[in-house]
């Protein structure tokens, strides 16, 4: 998997996992599972993921120092946005909540095209627009009347969206090609995994154990099966950082909802009002100007 032209594909592979990863993931915490033992389930799944990828490359782990602590770093941000996404959905109201994280593209694009030099045609800047604009349309949600405890999940929810976005661009600053000591795909994956095994106490002191937990077949074993389409996903996306370009490449990750409403339909039989939809046109547009 080490061919630069590839990344296109890498990219679509990477959209298709999470979407239906997207879909699925409600299933295991409907049937009582939660879904901060989900975050700990998907750790767990790195595992084999990790190991599989080295074999194929030989074992060829990354061991320079800088490297390692920025995989690690970015491993952290990546993990430890999720988990304190968990509280933000507790406090905040998701309809605001999951528009303003998902914008966390335009941290990565930012950085990138600051500190990387990274350019674009005006074709791939037009779907990279257009991508954004899709992201939060695909993310909108109708209220519900949340309660909220103030302001403080908008604190958090930029907490994210930092996070997110900077995990992103260190995973191409340590990765880039064009950058002397670049680290490899499945050493990133790895180093993800490693953050992401550390974390795991935490969403364990953040699960009410107190409450019925499914430890069957639909809980623990098919929150396993689901996370492990968002732990494949997690290496088709290094792959796709490391041999394309961030400002491309992130956006296109974030329009994986465009599956997970198609899937969705297709199982739940859950019709997407008009935003969705007009959101999904904008962002089949966007993959197209940004496939160039």
């Amino acid at each position: 998997m080490s061919n630069h032209k590839g990344w296109m594909f890498y990219a679509m592979i990477t959209t298709i996992l999470w979407g239906v990863w997207g879909a699925l993931i409600e299933l295991p915490e409907k049937a009582g599972f939660p879904a901060t033992l989900g975050y700990a389930v998907w750790a767990i799944t790195l595992i084999p993921v990790s190991i599989i990828a080295l074999k194929r490359v030989g074992w060829k782990l990354e061991t320079q120092k800088r490297n390692v602590v920025l995989a690690l770093l970015a491993g952290a941000f990546g993990c430890g946005g999720q988990i304190i996404l968990f509280q933000v959905l507790r406090i905040g109201p998701a309809y605001l909540v999951f528009p303003l994280i998902s914008l966390y593209p335009v941290v990565t694009i930012f950085l990138s095209v600051v500190f990387l030099k990274e350019k674009a045609s005006k074709r791939a800047w037009t779907g990279i627009i257009l991508a954004l604009i899709a992201i939060i349309l695909l993310s909108y949600q109708p209220s519900e009347n949340d309660n909220n405890m103030g302001y403080l999940w908008l604190f958090f929810s930029m907490v994210v969206f930092l996070l997110w976005g900077g995990q992103a661009y260190i995973m191409k600053l340590i990765s880039d090609t064009n950058q002397k000591n670049s680290i490899n795909a499945e050493s990133i994956t790895f180093y993800t995994m490693v953050s992401a095994l550390l974390l795991i106490p935490v969403v364990l002191i953040m699960t009410d154990f107190s409450e019925n937990i499914n430890w069957g077949l639909s809980g623990i074993y098919s929150a396993g099966l689901i996370q492990s389409l968002n732990a494949v996903g997690f290496l088709f996306f290094a792959y796709a950082v490391k041999y394309g370009k961030a400002i491309v490449v992130v956006p296109m990750m974030s329009l994986a909802p465009i599956v997970t409403v198609i899937l969705s339909l297709a199982l739940y039989a859950v019709i997407p009002g008009g935003i969705i939809i007009l959101g999904m046109a904008v962002a089949f547009v966007a993959i197209y100007l940004m496939s160039e």
